[in-house]
């Protein structure tokens, strides 16, 4: 049907419960962290806005969290049901990098995350902190896990292959393959940028509608210094991110820029835009900047990138695709960019938090940050093909052996159950956005000790009303 095969709709499968999955961890990864800056912030100046935020973002954070362990369960049993070729070639590498995270990471989360959402107090403020920061850590370790095992399918190193599976030989090698640092860094960022444009957006969701506070100001003012610090550090990395997929993958990158054939010694020009056909072996309508091309990705005038033509037409990434994800990636990384910089203008003339076209600007790259962390996963993922495990492994060899009938099912299932089960999850966490932060949310009336809530005396002592309806609320909301 339409040209389909099982293995392209195993394929378009995994790419559509990646795609939801990885946009949960993405803001998990944020949030942890900037919760914890928050608290850190209200322990040190004892300015109750920064607790009122916490309390506000946390529940956003909680809802986020289990939907990105459910979403993430679901992909990985893929792993063997869809994908058990693969899984029998490469498991003793990949299989221990996922026990790993679950070990370190996950282990970690679980073990403070009930503490953070629901021991305000019940525990000292610094034990509070504590576990604040213990679930951030234990996001990044998590990152640090999954785009391990991740990169070594981009980048395999430290292996052998006996009897037609892979054999790890030198753990170091394999963790921290070529690509690995590069890869790490860029989604780590990528994830704090897509937060502080969610955070960001929200606070000039409720501006403009008159909702003004000291909670609001501060949303908008930490998102904004967040925009215009990190998202030029971003560029960098990715630059020295393509600079690294040029030497190990240069036919990603050949696809990237529909670059087709090298002519005589000429410098690679850039392609603005275009449209790469892959039957015609060239990119129609292409608007190039000679010298350009060579320039970013060879930092020269005189070098050549390779072109397409030099891999066989099998071993070929499909270039329509990835010239269009990857630019916009890099026109949303520019957006934001610029963002940043008006934020700081209009913070200098004092109409940071008054200027309609700035709001509206910022409201609408609320999901720039996530629509560019998609793209830029469609780029590498895509842009890996026809490798599962790169130079290894095809992937027409790594699927399972199902009926092009049971893929179209399950495959129907998923979108189906996805919409329905994450969309509402969604909706109910855009609901808590729209509501925005409460003043005096989650304030302390007590502080521990004989009779009170967090040692008391008698049992029945330490629950008074006002904190029974509270906790009774937010235990509701989460």
């Amino acid at each position: 049907m339409f040209g389909l095969e099982a293995l392209d709709l195993a394929r378009m499968q995994f790419a559509f419960t990646i795609s939801f999955h990885i946009l949960f961890p993405a803001i998990t990864i944020g949030l942890a962290s900037y919760l914890a800056v928050l608290e850190g912030l209200w322990l040190k100046t004892h300015n109750d806005t920064y607790r009122d935020l916490y309390h506000f973002w946390s529940k956003i954070f909680a809802v986020n969290f289990g939907m990105g362990v459910v979403s993430g369960l679901v992909m990985a049993y893929q792993f063997g049901t869809n994908w058990s070729r693969f899984s029998d070639f490469a498991g003793s590498v990949t299989g221990p990098l996922l026990t790993y995270e679950v070990l370190t990471a996950f282990f970690l989360e679980a073990g403070f995350l009930g503490v953070m959402l629901f021991g305000w107090n019940k525990v000292g403020r610094k034990l509070h902190f504590f576990a604040t920061v213990m679930v951030a850590i234990g996001t990044l370790i998590s990152t640090f896990w999954i785009l391990a095992s991740n990169s070594w399918m981009q980048t395999p190193q430290g292996y052998e292959i006996v009897n037609g599976q892979v054999i790890p030989v030198d753990w170091l090698a394999v963790i921290f393959n070529p690509s690995f640092p590069y890869r790490l860094l860029h989604m780590s960022t990528a994830a704090f940028v897509a937060t502080a444009f969610f955070v960001g957006s929200s606070a000039a969701w409720h501006l403009l509608r008159g909702k003004d506070n000291p909670a609001i100001r501060t949303m908008l003012s930490m998102a904004m210094w967040m925009a215009l610090i990190v998202a030029p550090i971003q560029a960098v990395i990715g630059d020295f991110h393509g600079l690294n997929t040029l030497e190990h993958q240069p036919a990603k990158i050949a696809a990237i820029e529909g670059h087709w054939e090298n002519v005589g010694d000429e410098p690679t020009p850039l392609i603005l835009f275009g449209w790469p056909d892959m039957k015609a072996e060239k990119t129609k309508f292409a608007v190039e900047i000679p010298y350009l091309g060579s320039l970013i990705l060879t930092h020269s005038l005189d070098k050549q990138v390779p072109a397409l033509k030099e891999f066989p037409p099998e071993d070929r990434p499909n270039s329509t695709i990835v010239f269009w994800s990857f630019r916009i990636m890099v026109g949303l990384g520019f957006l934001m960019i610029f963002t940043g910089l008006w934020s700081l203008w209009l913070r200098k003339s004092d109409k940071l938090y008054t200027s309609r076209p700035f709001l509206y600007l910022a409201l609408w790259m609320g999901p720039s940050g996530l629509i560019a962390i998609l793209a830029g996963w469609f780029t590498t993922e895509i842009g890996r093909q026809p490798w599962v495990v790169y130079g290894l492994m095809r992937t027409a060899d790594a699927s399972s052996n199902h009926s092009f009938m049971q893929m179209s099912i399950t495959l129907v299932l998923f979108v189906v159950v996805y919409f329905a089960l994450f969309g509402t999850g969604l909706g109910y966490m855009m609901r808590l956005v729209r509501k925005g932060p409460k003043i005096d949310e989650g304030k302390e009336t007590n502080h521990g000790g004989p009779g009170q809530k967090r040692t008391p005396a008698r049992p029945l002592s330490a629950a008074d009303d006002d904190h029974a309806d509270a906790d009774h609320t937010v235990t509701k909301e989460i």
